[in-house]
């Protein structure tokens, strides 16, 4: 993850309610601002398409020494606004080219290794892909990738008193050289464990969900017989799947180029981590315990896809408390710095594009008055990714048995209404202070009983 921040000023730790100044308004859109992003990911390249759309000159540094390949990354879900999104700042024929139409979302009960279907809804409205297919699309359709500054880690950001710029300074290379940049405003997209953020908040402690994640992707050619009775046991090509069995739940769909994309969530208490990376490197003896696990829950065509697959690797699942607070000064947090969240309402990626395409029409809006356009950006995203992110955590919490130690597996004998707070569409009216959450990151948490596939 990103290395820390030694130093750093900070103007304001309040939102931004002061009026424009002259100072801080553009007297026209030829004086172009100039935004420095931490971060070229895909929050990141996201903000740089909307910031450029907005006619402002980009400095994108990332810490990576070059472009990852294909096989870096996971499964996502996008939903329509942001699909717009992308279709806009890439094109239509490409970002169709890299996903695939996701249009039913079905919750099924597993009991016995045989499922049943608790929820079927035809409008769900999203398309699948992989991490690097859009990231790759985003990059390519960058009209200068020398915006992109690679193996530059940032180690200080400044905000000096009595002016209108942020000076960013980051080591180069292998050598780590020191170099200096300037820009009228700085957007960190620099993840969930965020330097930036930590300099704003540094009592802010990430939420262990209780749970961690085994993740894998399969090509169908890999093992065409898998695959061909994972086709016939699901309905693959347009159906997110989620299994949901005692005290423990899994995912299902399908990514551009035949590739088959599982989770498989187990609760078990916080494993240890080694650095800030969430990404646990499973030893043959876990992925094989991992495998026997799979054929005693799961129906017998997901157990051998499970199986099937090559290193299958493990999440450790967190998110955080909702912000009250995404702008500071000059300094924008957005995507995983602004609002990591757990996966269950498929809305990382969608959060941060979202972020970036809001960011990017409110400095269209404001015709250059920049702090007026941060303040837009803040209000409109704070209150919905915390919407998002509280949905997601209560979701999760909810299919892993968590959230109700009395009855942890309601789902083979829940009613209609029960049943429907199940479904994905269900976020945009969720209201968290009607429902309970549970506390997992304490060591008296009750686990269900479920898999028992847990890490060091």
């Amino acid at each position: 993850m990103r290395r820390g921040l030694r130093h750093c000023t900070l103007l304001s730790l309040r939102p931004l309610h002061r009026p424009a100044t002259a100072a801080c308004v553009l007297t026209s859109m030829s004086a172009k601002l100039s935004a420095l992003v931490i971060g070229g990911s895909i929050g990141g390249l996201s903000t740089a398409h909307a910031l450029l759309r907005a006619g402002c000159g980009v400095t994108v540094l990332e810490r990576a020494p070059e472009v990852s390949g294909n096989s870096l990354g996971a499964g996502l879900g996008l939903d329509a606004s942001v699909c717009d999104l992308l279709r806009s700042w890439t094109s239509k024929e490409e970002f169709n080219k890299n996903s695939l139409p996701l249009p039913i979302e079905v919750n099924r009960v597993i009991e016995n290794k045989t499922a049943r279907t608790l929820t079927h809804d035809d409008s769900y409205k999203h398309r699948a892909t992989h991490w690097s297919n859009i990231h790759h699309t985003l990059l390519n359709a960058l009209p200068d990738k020398n915006i992109i500054h690679f193996h530059h880690t940032v180690t200080d950001f400044d905000q000096p008193k009595g002016s209108n710029k942020v000076k960013v300074t980051a080591e180069v290379g292998e050598d780590k050289k020191p170099k200096a940049f300037e820009g009228d405003f700085l957007v960190a997209c620099d993840g969930s464990m965020s330097s930036v953020r930590a300099k704003f908040r540094p009592h802010d402690k990430r939420r262990y969900s209780g749970y961690i994640a085994w993740r894998g992707v399969m090509r169908a050619g890999e093992n065409p017989k898998v695959a061909e009775a994972v086709r016939k046991a699901y309905s693959m090509g347009d159906t997110l799947y989620f299994d949901i069995a005692k005290g423990t739940h899994s995912v299902l769909y399908e990514l551009p180029e035949e590739r088959l994309n599982w989770l498989w969530y187990v609760n078990q208490p916080e494993p240890e981590l080694k650095g800030p990376s969430v990404t646990i490197k499973a030893t043959e003896d876990r992925i094989q315990q991992m495998h026997r696990e799979a054929d005693q829950i799961w129906p017998p065509e997901l157990a051998q896809l499970m199986k099937a697959t090559e290193s299958p690797f493990i999440n450790a699942i967190f998110d955080r408390e909702p912000l009250d607070q995404f702008v500071w000064g000059r300094v924008a947090l957005l995507g995983e710095a602004a609002h990591p969240t757990t996966p269950h309402g498929l809305r990382s990626t969608n959060m941060a594009i979202g972020d970036a395409g809001k960011l990017g029409s409110a400095i269209t809006n404001h015709q250059g008055n920049l702090d007026a356009a941060l303040q837009e950006y803040q209000e409109e995203r704070m209150a919905q990714t915390a919407k998002e992110v509280l949905f997601s955590r209560w979701l999760g919490q909810k299919k892993q048995g968590l959230s109700n130690p009395d009855d942890p597996f309601p789902w083979p004998h829940a009613d209609k209404a029960m049943l429907d707070q199940l479904r994905q569409s269900n976020m945009q009216s969720f209201d968290a202070s009607k429902h309970d959450f549970a506390t997992t990151n304490d060591d008296s948490t009750s686990f269900p009983d479920a898999a028992s596939s847990q890490v060091a």
